[in-house]
């Protein structure tokens, strides 16, 4: 089954984690033995040979820097033009992997079709290019709002306006608060250059006042059901509702705090959670249900989003086990077309529908 992922923090890995992400999975955790700076130090999921081997074509890889102010508890940069500028460091490892011929960037429909028609062509995946989608995770970094033109001119086509806490555009999981005249503006600016609100991390004031003043494509990329697991950072079924009715795609993520209730970071354990992968379908079984179809979840794992197999399903080793989720949605009597539309299909009519 072709795989589509539609959240995955590359650049991150490969600039912050100093992960290279050429090299199997296996091979990175054993560089990474002993070393402690960082939780999920050996245990990583995401490499390209792992990609291809689950055939996961195509993803939606990230840019990510935050401004903080200097007595913020959370990790940034104490302005936004540094954080502009780590973004284009992360652009420039993109361009480096495009080069030596690991990735390559797809950003209209021309582009899509002429990679699906690779990755489909029956032939072994060892040596084709991964096709990315760039998406911008947190808009601090845009210095000004002309600066969203000109990410768009090299490639961005999708932005979450905020990450976690206070934004300069909005605020995302455990804030408070409305996008204000600076987030309505960047919304006004994406509606007219086609660039996709990514509705994920919008604490609910900003996500109704996003809801209100955009009118383009909306998606969410990585995000799960706040009935099944109680917290800010998930859906509510009246958030979901309202993205069903605008078209939206919401895709699957595989954090385990996120999936399962009580998960304390640090102490609880895939295992002694029961956390797997079936859980993660749960959550889009819920979606399904809101729907009355399934026609608006896919996946957007989130591997390697600063957590690793500590914080990971534990039927997962790598992310080629995405593949294992065919066979949950298979037994739970979705049927062939609705597990092909939930892989990648959803996805595809999305693009293919806001990219013509």
């Amino acid at each position: 089954m072709f795989i589509i992922d539609a959240h995955l923090d590359l650049s991150m890995n490969a600039m912050e984690w100093n992960r290279d992400l050429r090299l199997p999975v296996e091979e990175v955790r054993v560089r990474e033995a002993g070393m402690n700076d960082k939780p999920d130090r050996a245990k990583g999921t995401v490499t390209f040979p792992a990609l291809r081997k689950g055939n996961i074509g195509l993803v939606v890889a990230t840019q990510i820097a935050r401004f903080v102010k200097p007595d913020s508890s959370l990790p940034g940069w104490f302005s936004p033009e540094q954080a502009w500028s780590q973004t284009q460091g992360q652009l420039a490892w993109y361009k480096s992997m495009e080069e030596c011929g690991e990735m390559t960037q797809i950003h209209n429909l021309e582009t899509l079709e002429n990679h699906l028609k690779l990755w489909n062509d029956g032939t072994p995946n060892d040596h084709k290019p991964i096709g990315y989608i760039l998406s911008l995770e947190g808009a601090d970094s845009l210095v000004t709002i002309d600066h969203v033109e000109h990410a768009y001119k090299y490639g961005l086509r999708a932005i979450g306006p905020a990450h976690y806490g206070p934004g300069r555009y909005a605020q995302g999981t455990d804030a408070t608060g409305f996008m204000g005249p600076n987030g309505q503006a960047l919304l006004k600016e994406m509606e007219r250059l086609g660039i996709i609100l990514d509705a994920t991390h919008l604490c609910d004031d900003s996500f109704w006042e996003a809801m209100e003043h955009f009118h383009g494509a909306i998606w969410a990329s990585h995000n799960l059901c706040r009935s099944l697991v109680n917290h800010n950072r998930q859906f509510s079924d009246e958030q979901i509702k309202e993205l069903i009715s605008r078209g939206a795609v919401i895709g699957g993520a595989l954090d385990a705090w996120m999936m399962v209730p009580d998960w304390v970071r640090g102490k609880s354990t895939p295992i002694g959670m029961n956390c797997n992968l079936a859980v993660m379908v749960d959550h889009l079984d819920h979606i399904c249900q809101l729907a009355g179809n399934a026609l608006h979840v896919g996946i957007g794992s989130d591997l390697d989003g600063a957590f690793g197999l500590e914080q990971s399903p534990y039927d997962l080793d790598t992310i080629a086990d995405l593949q294992k989720v065919t066979i949950i949605l298979e037994q739970r009597g979705y049927s062939s077309t609705d597990i092909e539309n939930i892989m990648h299909g959803n996805w595809l009519r999305f693009l293919r529908k806001n990219w013509k």
